[in-house]
């Protein structure tokens, strides 16, 4: 007890060390949390490339190129700007901004924001400009590659502006756009010195698009940004290559305003200074007649294929070199392929997003939540990586994984998948919390989950020696055992992979649900994609980490025990004993070894496990159940009797892979439903008048449990997982109540759209923004597939080979 009390000096010595001295992030910062700033949109850019975030005015305002690192910062000279001219004169010309910025004020700034809608279905999004006085209506669609089961085109670093027309007055217009970009990401670098711009152009299969290309050449991890239009018949594109953006611009403002054009200077710009900034544009034009339409597209497209994470080390190379090399200077063909491939892209988009929206039986707000939650999917700190050329199938598996035989040549197709637990919580692919958000990936990008767990199981059969100590409790132990899931693949401020477990607060080779959630992946991944090689190479260190989980079963009664610590995904809320949620784990990864045992052919573990599951099921009712719900835990303590929204998460897998039933039901039915209405009763209804989603924990009589930090919080992926499981019990409609509690909360109340947290309270205290477990909302639609004879039906026994 007196050592987790001295926990607080022991972070902040921790803290200190890193933060102020080696000036490195901290993996959690505690002392310094992201501040909220309700300002974000629709996130540019494909999966694992980086990501730039434009605001919902449009403003571009995140950045996060660098692998894991975010930098907050609005760039006030990356605007949209239009001019209209009319019989050879231009009538008005204006930023498309509200700004009223303290530079650049040679332009006409303070766009009335009335006359602007903002809209976002990820990933595209729409903004409307109504242009006073003029009878001229601009829509902007924002277009990234991301597409479901597609591995090439979703990879890109790239998005792109389609600008269309209306003209609504009765004589013909001349509409030009003009898109200005600073050469960086409004960072001290973008003054380091050293960078440059020039125009560039390119053809092919007789298309062609010119733009500036911007060469941002810092010492790490160096990128090039492009801007370009499409040059079509009845269009034309001109730029300028270099311009002051903390100056007062009016050299831009008039050559844009003498004619609607740039005058298109040839070369290079000069190389800048120290402590001088550059900036560039683009502008493309084209007449629109009379009561007519338009269409004007751009693309912006960044290019750093090479990078290094924070150790240094190693050097990675991002998918998309796999398509368009690793030179550095992929950024126009980059920039052709989005702008001749969008149409094809938003088809695709369409015929996966149509058939929900169209549902008229599904409520809007769910529509909006399930796509627009994706975003963390590309924005997650998210890379995609390729493996080096000159890997080997040793160097992949380390020591104790030549059981993994097909891990190698699936990593090298489908290439390495890694995103953050959250913006500020920097820890790669973070198990527990993955878990939940999983749903996403294995529905959607399939290969790059199978890739996920391969990368664990890689970790599970090697062992990091290393000694270090935990903050927590003092206490010092090695970095990772072996046959134990790590509870994360590393810091992008480290080397990920190559060290894993940043997660310096507990040693979680004693926590109780990253075995059991491995276990459980991997059969819900088999389930939904019957990749049977996939199976086989994961079933060995299915056995190991269970084997490994049997010493929890402390008192051989076929049920584990938690350790009388906060030892499970919930880190701050203290579990003794049998419980209900890792209790719950344990039953429904013990039913799926016995399933995939029977698939396999496995006979002696399949008795070992339905041997261990009777027990089981008979210890987990009569220690747990008490009439109306599973207690929090057996330990007879002030709070074993709490309600956790959380406690039906082993039903929840097994209802998704259609193990709920029949000879594989695990929880009796009626006690799963009786459980699920007292969680909506009382954790959602009696909890904010039912407004906020399901609390963490409440008591019997109705009062939120305030024991830990952890137990009176909302948890927005816990919700949405809770949500889907009462959908697979038949419990529709309140499912689909608990789940609109959080969406109207974080999407509407605190205005947190694109950076949905872990948690909030009831006094909208939030903890942890942008984070990776509300992906699981990807769960709720698999429920709804599964009610309606979407999904496709789990997969029946078949005799194999003793030993795969």
């Amino acid at each position: 007890l007196l050592s987790y009390l001295s926990f607080p000096c022991r972070y902040f010595r921790w803290w200190f060390k890193k933060t102020r001295i080696e000036k490195k992030s901290a993996f959690i910062d505690l002392l310094c949390a992201v501040p909220l700033q309700q300002i974000y949109g629709c996130p540019l850019g494909g999966i694992g490339g980086g990501t730039i975030t434009r605001g919902w005015r449009g403003e571009f305002c995140r950045w996060q190129l660098n692998p894991g690192i975010y930098h907050y910062e609005t760039v006030i000279a990356n605007q949209f700007t239009v001019c209209l001219r009319c019989k050879g004169q231009t009538v008005y010309q204006q930023v498309l901004s509200v700004e009223r910025p303290s530079t650049l004020q040679g332009w006409n700034w303070g766009y009335c924001g009335h006359y602007a809608f903002y809209h976002a279905l990820y990933p595209r999004a729409w903004m409307v400009y109504e242009l006073p006085g003029q009878n001229v209506v601009l829509t902007c669609r924002q277009v990234s590659p991301v597409i479901p089961h597609d591995y090439k085109d979703s990879s890109l670093p790239v998005g792109v502006f389609i600008w269309e027309v209306e003209n609504g007055r009765d004589e013909d217009v001349e509409v030009s756009i003009m898109f200005s970009l600073q050469n960086g990401m409004g960072t001290k670098e973008d003054g380091s010195g050293g960078h440059w711009n020039e125009p560039f152009s390119f053809g092919k299969d007789g298309e062609r698009v010119a733009g500036v290309l911007l060469h941002h050449c810092t010492p790490v991890n160096p990128f090039t940004l492009a801007i370009s239009a499409r040059e079509k018949a009845g269009t034309g594109v001109t730029h300028l290559t270099a311009f002051n953006p903390t100056g007062l611009g009016k050299e831009v403002w008039q050559d844009l305003l003498q004619d609607g054009r740039l005058d298109s200077p040839a070369g290079k710009s000069s190389v800048t200074e120290k402590g001088e900034v550059t900036a560039a544009a683009v502008c493309t034009s084209c007449r629109v007649p009379a009561g007519g339409h338009g269409t004007l597209e751009f693309a912006l497209a960044w290019d750093m294929p090479c990078v290094h994470f924070g150790s240094k080390e190693k050097l990675h190379f991002r998918r998309y070199t796999r398509f368009f090399g690793s030179g550095g200077d992929a950024a126009p063909a980059l920039s052709h392929h989005a702008l001749m491939h969008y149409e094809e892209w938003e088809r695709k988009i369409e015929a996966w997003q149509n058939p929900i929206l169209e549902n008229s039986q599904l409520p809007s707000w769910y529509k909006s939540a399930l796509f627009n939650e994706l975003y963390f999917i590309s924005d997650g700190g998210t890379v995609w990586m390729e493996v080096p050329p000159d890997c080997s199938a040793k160097d992949l598996q380390g020591p104790g994984g030549a059981c993994l035989s097909h891990l190698f040549p699936f990593l090298r197709e489908y290439g390495r998948f890694a995103y953050l637990e959250g913006q500020e919580y920097r820890m790669y692919n973070t198990y527990d919390v993955h878990f939940y958000a999983s749903f996403a990936l294995i529905m959607l990008w399939p290969k790059l989950q199978i890739s996920l767990q391969y990368d664990i199981a890689v970790t599970v059969v090697n062992e990091d020696v290393q000694p270090r100590q935990y903050l927590m409790c003092g206490q010092t132990a090695q970095v990772k055992l072996k046959n134990v899931v790590p509870h994360d693949i590393g810091d992008p401020g480290d080397e990920p992979w190559q060290r894993v477990n940043a997660y310096l607060m507990h040693d979680t080779a004693d926590w109780k649900d990253l075995n059991l959630k491995f276990v459980l992946q991997v059969y819900r991944d088999y389930c939904l994609t019957h990749d049977s090689l996939y199976l086989r190479d994961m079933w060995p260190v299915c056995q190991a980490v269970m084997e490994s989980e049997l010493k929890f079963d402390t008192d051989n009664d076929g049920l584990i025990e938690n350790g009388g610590f906060a030892d499970q995904t919930y880190d701050a809320w203290v579990v003794h004993g049998a419980s209900a949620y890792c209790g719950g784990l344990w039953l429904a990864a013990v039913c799926m070894m016995c399933k995939m045992a029977e698939m396999l052919g496995d006979a002696d573990i399949q008795q070992k496990y339905t041997d261990i599951l009777k027990k089981g099921k008979e210890a987990f009712e009569r220690m747990l159940w008490n009439g109306k719900y599973y207690n929090y835990d057996s330990s007879g303590s002030e709070t074993s009797s709490s309600i956790m929204s959380d406690q039906c998460a082993g039903q929840w897998f097994l209802g998704a892979c259609g193990l709920d039933q029949g000879e594989f039901e695990v929880f009796p039915k009626s006690h799963v439903i009786s459980a699920l209405r007292t969680i909506f009763e009382k954790n959602v209804l009696g909890f904010a008048g039912g407004t906020m989603g399901a609390v963490n924990g409440m008591r019997p009589d109705g009062v939120p449990d305030t024991s830990s930090v952890q137990s009176n919080e909302v948890w927005i992926g816990v919700v949405y997982a809770l949500a889907a499981t009462m959908i697979q019990e038949g419990l529709v409609e309140e499912g689909f109540r608990t789940a609109e509690g959080c969406y109207r909360m974080v999407w509407e109340r605190l205005g947190m759209a694109f950076q949905t947290p872990e948690a909030y309270r009831e006094k909208k205290v939030y903890r942890s923004l942008a984070y990776m477990r509300p992906l699981s909302i990807w769960s709720m639609q698999l429920a709804l597939e599964r009610r309606a004879g979407w999904a496709s039906a789990p997969p029946q026994p078949s005799q194999g080979p003793n030993h795969p």
